[in-house]
């Protein structure tokens, strides 16, 4: 563990070492600025010097090279500058960080009117539905030229963060700039299969359905969701602060006694994303960044389906994803600019948690989960990106090929209390048993002008936490042991399982359940196909085709239901550990009144498989069944800002 802390702290220091120091040199980059602006051949510096001097004409910058404000470098660098607006703004940035104006002073020396800038990846929420801080502005004072194309969901930010580039909704004192953004969502829903009584789908199997699949139907508006874009102005002028706060009403419901009878209208808010985001430029081709807070996962989470089911997100049938808190930090390389290639790996320390249901529910609400955090280190991740432009047709965003690992490790622990009457003389104080979790990616996001396709295959174990692997954990190889007996984790989240092995007490290992699977979406621009008027009604047409798989291998499985009880000590045949493979196949069509409503019907097929193909087979409307299935529809109107 010391290793992994030592890691940790040396990465921190460098990132924000290497970051901050570019404030701390800003007066000798003026200096620098200076000496090449005004370099002529055969002169000497004490001539230049002498030479620029002489040559500045503005009246402000020679009264406060005058009074030893700044110096003649300074004031040369300063008199270089291409336009006013830019000298203002260097000069600005100049007595910001001598400490002669203060940071809200500095905002007032910023035009009060930039130019709008271009779409920026880095404020693109992961809503179909929401838009970008940037589009909106743009739509607001000018109509579209042309039907864009579609946008991956999350196009992930290659560029550095551009300075300035944030159009505030609220400014507050210490300088800091506030862009809001969300949506409410309102959807009609219906599935023929719903037997544990959520507005989301999950994957059959999980227990039986009574006399009929158990149909329901559901009015929604739960999916709120609102956030806020941050950007903080530093004084270095190749440095960007930015930050994202991010929340929905999707967590659970209220138990009060004003709320008990109308618990289901009562949903609690809870946190998607909140960060804080560094960014440092070193030249045209070269910046870095490091992120500090809870953001999607570099593992898994970087290419998700444009559905408008948004709770849940298709859990358990090919879409893996995570939000965690981490600590991240990249590096982009400009490859060439002919199509706007670029390179970008990552590396994030991530915390380490594995969504196990512990038998007291209570104790996880109260203080989370405990085996990721108690095997004593984070959870390692990585992802590598190439961006390019596939398709250089307006309104057409750069292509991306991505790929993802991560590597993690939980620990079960039992108190000497636990420990079965039978075992306590070979584990006198206790035991514990360990398991690793590891997976990987390889997903593509292809926009073109004529379709955008975009897809996912991911392949690991112990995938629960991530929604893979038919949310299984880890199972008790007990093969070759005899007198087998279990006991209950100190969380409450696991069986740990003991036995003799030629006649010596053993703890039986504990394996990850393995899992792979993935998704293929299409995206079809209508409007822009058949040739529409951008700035009319028939605009706003796109459709979607979607075909999702995620299994859990058979052999594993087979495994939990071999054992007495499986991983979270409740019976396989209540439980549902029979399920071996879950898929969908979706058709929705969506319109887009203007830039703040959308109107979307989605039709889905889910199914889900059983593990085994004979002998015991798990209860579907009260029959043994191979296979469960759930016909969705899902109407929703969207309110966009």
């Amino acid at each position: 563990m010391r290793n992994y802390l030592l890691l940790l702290s040396t990465v921190i220091i460098l990132c924000v070492g290497t970051i901050f120091a570019a404030g701390q040199d800003i007066s000798k980059n003026f200096s620098t600025a200076a000496q090449k602006t005004f370099s002529i051949d055969g002169d000497d510096k004490t001539d230049k010097d002498k030479k620029t001097a002489e040559e500045i004409k503005d009246p402000l910058i020679k009264i406060l090279q005058s009074k030893g404000l700044i110096s003649n470098a300074e004031a040369a660098a300063l008199a270089a500058s291409s336009s006013p607006a830019e000298q203002r703004d260097r000069l600005a940035a100049l007595l910001f960080s001598k400490g002669v104006i203060s940071a809200a002073e500095l905002d007032q020396m910023r035009p009060t009117n930039p130019p709008v800038p271009t779409v920026n990846a880095s404020l693109k929420t992961d809503s179909s539905v929401a838009k970008t801080n940037t589009a909106a502005a743009n739509n607001a004072q000018t109509a579209p030229a042309v039907i864009p194309g579609i946008a991956p969901i999350r196009v992930l930010q290659l560029e550095g963060t551009k300075r300035d580039g944030l159009i505030p909704d609220i400014k507050l004192g210490s300088g800091a700039k506030l862009k809001l953004y969300g949506f409410f969502k309102t959807s009609v829903v219906y599935d023929s299969s719903s037997p544990g009584g959520n507005d989301f789908p999950l994957p059959g199997f999980l227990g039986d359905t009574g006399p009929n699949a158990s149909p329901e139907f559901h009015i929604k508006v739960r999916a709120f969701r609102l956030g806020a874009n941050f950007e903080w102005l530093d004084p270095a002028p190749n440095l960007t602060l930015t930050g994202r706060l991010e929340f929905d009403f999707e967590g659970d419901f209220t138990r009060a006694t004003n709320r008990n009878i109308s618990s289901i209208r009562s949903s609690q808010p809870s946190i998607r994303l909140a960060w804080m985001r560094i960014d440092k430029t070193f030249g045209e081709t070269t910046s870095a960044h490091v992120l500090f807070g809870q953001d999607w996962t570099p593992f898994g989470s970087s290419t998700v389906p444009n559905t408008i089911e948004t709770t849940g997100f298709h859990l358990g049938y090919g879409n893996i994803y995570e939000r965690a808190p981490q600590i991240r930090t990249g590096v982009n390389f400009l490859l060439t600019k002919k199509r706007n290639t670029r390179l970008q790996p990552e590396i994030a320390f991530v915390l380490p948690f594995f969504g196990n249901t512990p038998t007291d529910v209570g104790n996880q609400l109260g203080f989370g989960e405990r085996q990721g955090v108690d095997s004593e280190r984070p959870e390692i991740q990585g992802r590598v990106v190439l961006q390019f432009q596939l398709d250089k047709a307006a309104g057409v965003v750069p292509a991306q090929l991505i790929a993802s690992f991560t590597q993690g490790r939980r620990k079960a622990i039992l108190r000497r209390q636990d420990v079965p009457a039978a075992f306590l003389a070979a584990f006198p104080n206790g035991a514990e048993v360990e398991s690793d979790r590891y997976g990987y990616t390889a997903e593509f996001q292809l926009p073109t002008r004529y379709f955008t396709l975009i897809g996912k295959y991911y392949r690991g174990a112990d995938l629960r936490a991530y929604f893979g692997g038919q949310l299984f954990s880890t199972y008790n190889d007990i093969s070759g042991l005899t007198g087998v007996t279990t006991a209950t984790s100190i969380d409450g989240s696991s069986t740990v399982a003991f036995g003799l092995r030629n006649g010596q007490a053993v703890i039986a290992d504990q394996n990850p359940v393995r899992g792979q699977g993935g998704f293929i979406n299409l995206g079809i621009p209508l409007s822009r196909l058949f040739d529409a008027d951008p700035k009319g009604r028939m605009a706003g047409f796109t459709a979607y085709l979607h075909y999702g798989y995620d299994e859990a291998f058979a052999r594993d499985v087979r495994q939990i239901l071999g054992a007495t009880l499986n991983p979270v000590g409740a019976p396989a045949n209540q439980f549902g550990a029979n399920r071996g493979k879950s898929d969908v196949a979706f058709a929705s069509l969506q319109y887009k009144l203007n830039s703040i409503v959308t109107f979307a019907f989605e039709q889905s097929y889910f199914r889900t498989r059983a593990a085994n193909n004979a002998g015991f087979l798990p209860l579907f409307r009260g029959i043994p069944s191979r296979e469960t299935h759930n016909n969705r529809s899902e109407f929703a109107t969207i309110f966009s800002f």
